[in-house]
This record gives C-alpha cells, sequence and structure tokens, in this order.
C-alpha cells in the first residue's frame, strides 16, 4: 500500500472511533463497546485488503499450452463483499467474467476471481469496479475481448435513503470483440450467464 503523508496512527484512529460511538449517542466506555474500535480496526485488514495487492501480480502468469484453445473462458457467479465509498456502506453480489484468449495464452481462473477480489475490497463504486476488471484483463492478459457483469445488492440504499430491499443494481462492460458482438460473443456471454442454453 502506498503510504500516505501524515497518516494519523492507530491510536488517532481509535480515537476517531470512540469519537464516532458517542457522536450516535453510545456510551464508547460502556462494557460491550471497550474494545469495538479495536474491533472495527482489525477488520479493516480484511474489508479493505485490495489496496495491498496488484492487478498486475495477480495477472502475471499465464498458460500458453492451451492446444489452440480460442473460445470463450467464463467464470460466472464470483461472490464478493464490497464498501460504498459515499455512505462506507457493504454492497455485495456476484461477479461474471468472460475473455476469448489470445495467442498470448489464458490465466489461471483463480487468479479472475483474485482480481475481483482485489477490486472489490476497496472503497468502490459498482460501476468503476466493472470497468477496472475489464480494464486489467485487457492490460494484462491481452485477450481478443472480454466482457464483465456484476450483480450487486447496496445495503446504501436498502437500508437507508428509499429502503427498497431486494433490489439489484447490474453493470457491465465490454472490450474487444465483446462490444461489437463478432461472431455472437456478447450474445453467448449474455445466455450462458443467465443459466441459458446455447443452441
Amino acid at each position: 500500500m502506498e503510504e500516505i503523508k501524515n497518516a494519523p496512527t492507530v491510536e488517532d484512529v481509535r480515537q476517531g472511533l470512540r469519537d464516532m460511538l458517542a457522536y450516535i449517542g453510545e456510551d464508547p466506555d460502556r462494557e460491550g463497546l471497550l474494545e469495538t474500535p479495536d474491533r472495527i480496526i482489525k477488520s479493516w485488514g480484511e474489508l479493505y485488503a485490495g489496496y495491498d495487492k496488484s492487478p498486475e501480480e495477480i495477472l502475471s502468469k499465464r498458460f500458453s499450452e492451451t492446444d489452440g484453445y480460442d473460445q470463450l473462458v467464463l467464470l460466472k457467479n464470483i461472490g464478493f463483499f464490497s464498501a460504498c465509498e459515499h455512505h462506507a456502506m457493504s454492497f455485495l453480489g456476484v461477479a461474471h467474467v468472460g475473455y476469448f484468449p489470445s495467442e498470448k495464452g489464458v490465466v489461471g481462473i483463480s487468479k479472475l476471481a483474485r482480481l475481483v477480489e482485489c477490486h472489490a475490497r476497496r472503497l468502490q463504486i459498482q460501476e468503476r469496479m466493472t470497468k477496472a476488471i475489464a480494464d486489467d484483463i485487457m492490460k494484462y492478459v491481452n485477450p481478443r475481448g472480454v466482457a464483465v457483469v456484476i450483480e450487486g445488492q447496496h445495503l446504501c440504499m436498502q437500508a437507508r435513503g428509499v429502503q427498497k430491499i431486494g433490489s439489484i443494481m447490474v453493470t457491465s462492460a465490454m472490450e474487444g470483440i465483446f462490444k461489437d458482438n463478432l461472431g455472437g460473443c456478447k450474445d453467448e456471454f449474455l445466455t450462458l450467464i443467465s443459466g441459458g442454453q446455447l443452441s
């Protein structure tokens, strides 16, 4: 993670969290809350672990022994948790990532899941996260095309605001041959992620 000048110390953050508890009407010295600031700080190590990960490193290893495989590679229903940068509230859902490999080869499918995790474990908006995943695959894997669809449920609009429980936001990013639907590749991708079968 890039070091930030004049970053607060852990003690500064701990005191800030105690102040927040007092601000909402709680007693930060109450027994059940005494260790809450430290628990929150510790949880951030998991929730925001994406800042310490590099998309380039995740996608650096490719496999070229594919016997000429050049059709769709798709990993769907990649579960994720993220946090909305506007309200610091959770959003969660699934990502579907597909690409058409080039002669450069393929990446291990776990790398696609790790890339989603890398971007999800940061303060995010779903639109940017969708595009960033697609951009990284185009840049570091060099496929003929990439498609990313993310379906997310946002607590910032389910638990507050308009309070529409069950609403799902869908975002997509299509690059390369997917953008022009060459050979029906976009249709194939959308059919497969929706649970349909190709004719």
